[in-house]
């Protein structure tokens, strides 16, 4: 699929971060764009940013959709047939994705289950809700975001990240299988894996918003003193820190991971289109994913251990704040 001119694209996530420049090139090129998120107002925001950049008659449409919930996935799905009036798309990108749930230990049930709802079932249940309208296509294509901590399960030695890692796991095996099943079955419709590294996203921002946590200013004593004792284990001064400072220090970080990564939304973007036109399978984002990939590749077996640590900092600034769409 080297055009996307006249195709229809289906985006989820598509209020910020990946998702939102997705939408903003592919409008650019003349694509129709289907998007859903949880947050009303970043849709809108893109959907205004997208109506600035796009040729005359291209359509918009902006959903309201929990994809970790099937009935609204195929809420979801129905909408973007009745307003685009198709038969068929011919981009699914399956881009929603939160943080949470680190630690299967320490952290609430609550927190797990719903990261992994979102980052492996929300592109389970679309990939199953709109695979029928990708086989209506002459071409179509169907492109999942993994993360580096799709093949590499943590954040760094002492930073447990079950929930996220296991989801994404999930998302590169499926989407491995998948090559072959869709090469035997239908040759016309292509597949693609995103494992991005540190990407400028607003990930850690939306991330507690939608699990329902205190936006870090407003944290309670009770949440200061459970990020208090995570900063400790990443080897950071918080016990020096009043419980202002640790809400300002929380709030920071989300702004920092997404204002200082090494590689913006957009150039991810640029990415992961390339990729599709390209028809890789295999779509690695950033130096930092790369560097992983090939250590991991290398020597699986101390990939968790203080040398691997070491190795990846000599080749990398890796950002400890954590990686994801």
């Amino acid at each position: 699929m080297k055009d996307f001119g006249g195709k229809l694209a289906v985006i989820t996530g598509g209020g910020t971060g990946m998702g939102r420049e997705l939408a903003r090139q592919l409008v650019a090129e003349g694509c129709d764009v289907a998007m859903c998120d949880v947050a009303a107002e970043n849709m809108q925001e893109t959907r205004q940013l997208c109506e600035q950049e796009a040729p005359q008659g291209i359509i918009i449409s902006t959903h309201m959709c929990d994809v970790s919930e099937e009935d609204q996935v195929l809420a979801f799905r129905d909408a973007v047939v009745d307003t685009h009036q198709r038969d068929h798309i011919n981009l699914l990108f399956n881009n929603a994705g939160i943080g949470g749930g680190g630690s299967l230990i320490n952290d609430t049930r609550e927190d797990w289950e719903r990261t992994f709802g979102i980052c492996w079932y929300g592109v389970y249940y679309n990939a199953r809700a709109f695979l029928p309208l990708l086989l209506a296509s002459e071409e179509g294509h169907m492109i999942n975001t993994s993360s580096v901590n799709g093949f590499w399960a943590c954040l760094g030695r002492d930073i447990p990240h079950t929930a996220y890692s296991a989801a994404k796991f999930a998302v590169k095996g499926f989407s491995e299988a998948l090559f072959t099943d869709l090469r035997l079955n239908a040759p016309h419709v292509k597949v693609s894996v995103v494992m991005p590294g540190h990407i400028g996203t607003s990930i850690g921002i939306n991330s507690g918003k939608v699990l329902g946590h205190s936006d870090p200013l407003d944290m309670t004593a009770e949440e200061v003193a459970a990020a208090r004792e995570r900063m400790a284990k990443m080897g950071m001064p918080a016990a020096e820190l009043s419980d202002d400072q640790i809400r300002e220090a929380i709030h920071q970080r989300g702004l920092d991971f997404r204002d200082n990564a090494p590689t913006s939304s957009a150039a991810a973007a640029t990415v992961i289109l390339d990729g599709v036109r390209n028809e890789q399978w295999r779509i690695l984002i950033g130096d930092d994913a790369r560097a992983l990939d090939e250590l991991v590749r290398d020597d699986p077996e101390t990939a968790y251990d203080e040398s691997f640590m070491e190795r990846l900092m000599a080749r990398t600034q890796w950002n400890l704040g954590g990686v994801g769409d």
